[in-house]
């Protein structure tokens, strides 16, 4: 389902069934629970990226409820992601797929079912943007549901049913968020966990690859990419996902790839499949063996963290890739303007995140449901100029040393 339909059946469907079960809550609210949480199920059903952002909320739960059974609720395409952080077992993974409506529906009833099964004790919401992840914790049927709610904020509405209200705070980073909504599900204070400290975003682990995976993973590109042997790689993505205003401009990423391959480097274009056209068109522009297309290349998520341990530096638009570096060694260069780094940025330790915060940035949040009212031209990504990244990407790649970047952090521990 593209993000426009999702939008509408979110809208049309999900709004009046968060009304009629806000009805039934004030009609038959749950038994309040008695005695420590024996089964919780956690509902993320939002982009991979968040998925790594989580990995706080899980070691959190994990310390305060270590003889508890923690499952999670996502959709079935980043099932993948969870499984390599390792947070949980893989049994214990719900999933659904959203490709299309009916496979939706029929997900979703096998999913009621199981959760009905289980018996969870409590559903923890981490949705901002939808309703569908609402109606999920509230059918779950466990007696503590915590969630964001919007209180008199402006904002998506997702009923009154939830047990433990956690305030959404726009000044927090989203991985603290999601430790807050960890300590809520004992908190009776109003608003609830206001007497925690959450601890500052740290980095997660990194993944761990079996003995000779990243070696096999080099061999491989060198076979098919005989160009960017010996040479540091950069990796670019220059897609916008599903929120394309979040792309910076193709011509520069033009002039940027141009330019690093002018310096020696080589330049691999990554991003799915339906990204080739963009892949495509920075290979014909730079107009060099040096620049490849390996957008449709990696096979699963974990090819791709491989291939991040080959090269030396990753340049990004806000999304997944972004993320997903900081489980890796790679120097990263992320690019914000519709949404902000302040709640969304990496937990890398190694990465640099350009953000302008021109007076309408960020325009996509939790109070206009991601959609934002710019006509296309995203000024707080185009004022970012080709010159000022390839001024950074040559700054951190001259404070690697010269293996370094040449065999990318593969070897660095």
């Amino acid at each position: 389902m593209n993000i426009t339909f999702q939008r509408a059946v979110d809208r049309y469907a999900g709004a009046p069934l968060c009304a009629l079960f806000s009805l039934l809550h004030r009609l038959r609210p749950p038994a309040p629970l008695t005695a420590r949480p024996r089964r919780i199920l956690v509902i993320l059903l939002s982009e991979m990226g968040s998925l790594v952002l989580a990995h706080a909320m899980f070691a959190r739960l994990k310390q305060q409820y270590p003889g508890a059974s923690i499952h999670a609720l996502l959709f079935a395409k980043n099932r993948e992601v969870l499984d390599l952080l390792r947070v949980i077992p893989a049994e214990n993974v719900l999933t659904v797929r959203d490709r299309s409506l009916t496979e939706f529906v029929s997900d979703a009833l096998d999913v009621l079912r199981a959760m009905r099964a289980l018996e969870f004790d409590v559903a923890i919401d981490c949705e901002l943007f939808a309703r569908a992840s609402a109606i999920f914790s509230f059918l779950s049927g466990a007696p503590v549901r915590v969630g964001f709610f919007r209180h008199t904020q402006e904002g998506l509405y997702r009923g009154t049913f939830i047990t433990r209200r956690v305030l959404y705070n726009p000044y927090l980073h989203l991985t603290q968020q999601f430790v807050g909504l960890a300590e809520a599900i004992e908190s009776h204070t109003m608003p609830v966990i206001k007497t925690a400290i959450l601890p500052p975003p740290a980095q997660p682990p990194q993944v761990q690859f079996s003995e000779g995976e990243l070696q096999d993973t080099t061999a491989r590109l060198h076979a098919d990419f005989p160009a960017v042997r010996g040479k540091s790689l950069v990796l670019v993505s220059p897609a916008g996902g599903i929120l394309p205003i979040r792309a910076w401009p193709m011509e520069y990423y033009r002039s940027l790839c141009t330019s690093l391959v002018g310096d020696g480097h080589a330049v691999g274009i990554i991003g799915l499949s339906g990204d080739k056209r963009l892949g495509q068109d920075l290979v014909a522009h730079c107009g060099s063996p040096q620049c490849v297309d390996l957008t449709g290349y990696t096979g699963s998520i974990r090819h791709l963290l491989a291939l991040f341990h080959r090269a030396s530096l990753l340049v990004t638009n806000d999304g997944g890739h972004g993320q997903f570096a900081a489980v890796t060694p790679i120097p990263t260069i992320i690019l914000f303007g519709p949404e902000t780094p302040v709640l969304y940025g990496t937990l890398s330790k190694n990465a640099h995140c350009f953000y302008l915060g021109i007076p309408c940035s960020p325009c996509l949040t939790a109070y206009n449901h991601r959609t934002s009212p710019c006509d296309g031209d995203n000024q707080c990504l185009k004022r970012i100029t080709p010159e000022q990244v390839l001024t950074k990407a040559r700054e951190m790649m001259a404070s690697m040393p010269e293996g370094e970047r040449t065999t990318g952090a593969a070897w660095r521990t």
